[in-house]
């Protein structure tokens, strides 16, 4: 998703920020908010705190301290009200300099369901107070999630984050990836943005070495939005690509060059090692490595939510579609490329190791008559094969720099032949997609939910296999920072509006889309639907912003699938 955009065009973004999004504003405007002010604590908590990977009786919490120790104690509590009048466990965990002055600490024998309130403390003051929630067990009435992906820091201040920290429908948050960007700070993408805005990545070069992996998450951490949704919610989070490098694979990334940027795993290991050292989670479990990062979570007896690992376990390497551009002259050759080359059997996403977790996971739900099973997704996976832009009207003449924008006239030629919008989806591995289709329907599960970051857009997709069968749903999410394809490539705004509606009204599995909007969606669920609504903020520019609901879609169960019953 790496498009230029110039420093012209970035100024222009800032004094018609409200512009874009006054048109889908409601008709009575939201109250405009401010980014939460940090609470006043110790100045050596300056990455505040955070809690996630919850379980029944468990859950991770974080912190990261200023020092210049090998080792310093840090306590820690927890309890179950604000006050700290009533501490249900306390204790002492080092920081240590071998994991960057980090602190993970994961109190056990808690009650599930139940919302805690925990801190850390120092000699010289205690950390911010953190709240966070355990997994429920037994009958669950509701739950509310937000997804949230994509929050670059150059593009613009976290609003969105700090909107998750103040909905209280909000229970859990579900992180699908891009949680940073590895990106350089003076010609990375995003940097002329970020130089208008004051928010130039560090270290100022592409993050490379696990110095810099871990100085780019404590940048991360110090957004005043980032703060308070940690402090606000407990995390459940996946990976993407930009958490180490620009579409990965296997065995080397796009954004990676071993000539000037050495071995391509010393560089994953490192940027693997940052994460798991910055983010609450837990370590892997017996038999598994760092990059074996899924997870499944069962929310009593509502529904089940499982996280993909589709980065650095299994998948093969994308499809460079312009290496294919001068053999792509004909119907036939199209077929025989989709056929011979995009749907290639023998490139996969997942792991069968993943596979046999997804398996147990998604039978246990069956098993268990729980209404709902969910995917943690990092990119999408609706079939999103680019339509004849040409033929329904679209020109040269509404791109920003005309015939020769290449962003923009990509999508004349992937439109011309029905080419994948993007082969680093699941687009690009059509065979491992209905691999995975075929796994959940063998065990009774053709109800699915995705919750899908990665694309910089809201989605509402219904999915189907290769035989027309209804497997589920997808619900995606617009970043918290980073820019919609359409506007960013070079589009003009209406015309950018055009494609929204036409990627709808062509594509069998896209109901909606909007690329004009950063935010979040926040999914509501019940024993008779799910309602997800596509928030939105009107502004990343600065900090203070407002926030109104996009769009909200209803959806319920019809016999064993899934359906739309409002809103698209």
């Amino acid at each position: 998703m790496k498009l230029d955009l110039s420093r012209r065009k970035a100024i222009a973004l800032i004094t018609a920020a409200g512009a874009a999004s006054a048109c889908a504003q409601p008709d009575t405007a939201p109250e405009t908010t401010e980014v939460s002010a940090a609470t006043q604590f110790s100045p050596r908590f300056k990455h505040g705190v955070a809690s996630g990977d919850p379980m029944l009786d468990s859950v991770v919490l974080w912190t990261r301290i200023e020092s210049d120790a090998d080792a310093e104690p840090v306590q820690w509590d927890i309890a179950e009200s604000d006050d700290f009048n009533t501490i249900i466990q306390s204790g002492t965990q080092m920081a240590t300099a071998e994991a960057d002055h980090t602190v993970k600490v994961i109190p056990t024998g808690l009650e599930a369901g139940k919302t805690y309130y925990y801190r850390f403390r120092l000699e010289d003051g205690s950390s911010p107070t953190g709240r966070t929630k355990t997994l429920p067990s037994g009958s669950v009435d509701e739950l509310g999630i937000a997804l949230a992906s994509c929050s670059n820091y150059a593009f613009g201040f976290f609003n969105a984050y700090d909107a998750i920290a103040k909905d209280e429908d909000v229970d859990f948050v579900l992180h699908t990836g891009d949680y940073i960007y590895e990106y350089g700070g003076s010609e990375g993408w995003g940097h002329e943005t970020a130089s208008v805005i004051g928010r130039t990545h560090a270290p100022a070069r592409e993050i490379v070495s696990l110095a810099d992996y871990r100085e780019r998450h404590a940048q991360y951490k110090s957004d005043a939005g980032s703060l308070a949704m940690h402090a606000a919610h407990p995390l459940i989070a996946c990976w993407d690509d930009h958490e180490s490098a620009n579409n990965p694979w296997l065995h080397g990334a796009q954004n990676h060059d071993p000539e000037t940027e050495g071995d391509w795993e010393t560089r994953r290991a490192a940027s693997l090692q940052a994460y798991y050292e910055w983010m609450p989670i837990r370590e892997p479990g017996p038999g598994m490595t760092r990059a074996d990062f899924w997870r499944t979570y069962t929310f009593g007896d509502l529904a089940t939510l499982i996280t993909l690992e589709t980065r650095h376990t299994a998948r093969g390497e994308q499809v460079d579609l312009e290496a294919y551009a001068t053999e792509i002259t004909s119907p036939e050759a199209r077929d025989d490329f989709m056929a011979t080359v995009i749907d290639d059997p023998d490139r996969k996403m997942i792991s069968t190791d993943m596979e046999e977790a997804i398996r147990t996971g998604l039978s246990a739900s069956v098993e268990a008559g729980q209404v709902w099973r969910l995917f943690g997704n990092a990119s999408p996976i609706a079939r999103m094969l680019v339509p004849d832009v040409a033929a329904l009207g679209i020109d040269a003449s509404h791109i920003d720099g005309g015939e020769a924008n290449p962003s923009a006239q990509a999508l004349f030629w992937k439109g011309k032949w029905n080419l994948p919008f993007y082969t680093d989806t699941w687009d690009g591995y059509p065979a491992a997609r209905e691999r995975l289709y075929d796994l959940c329907q063998s065990v009774g599960a053709s109800d699915l939910v995705f919750l899908t970051g990665d694309s910089h857009s809201f989605w509402a997709n219904s999915l189907y296999d290769d035989e027309g069968k209804p497997v589920g749903v997808e619900l995606g999410t617009a970043g918290i920072t980073s820019p919609g394809d359409f506007v960013e490539s070079g589009w003009d705004i209406e015309t950018a509006k055009r494609l929204d509606q036409m990627f709808a009204d062509q594509l069998d599995e896209v109901e909606w889309t909007d690329n004009m909007h950063q935010g979040y969606v926040r999914v509501v669920i019940n024993r008779s639907e799910m309602i997800a609504s596509f928030v939105a903020v009107d502004t990343v520019l600065q900090q203070q912003y407002r926030v109104h609901d996009l769009r909200t879609v209803k959806i319920a169960h019809s016999g064993q699938n899934l359906e739309y019953v409002e809103g698209v």
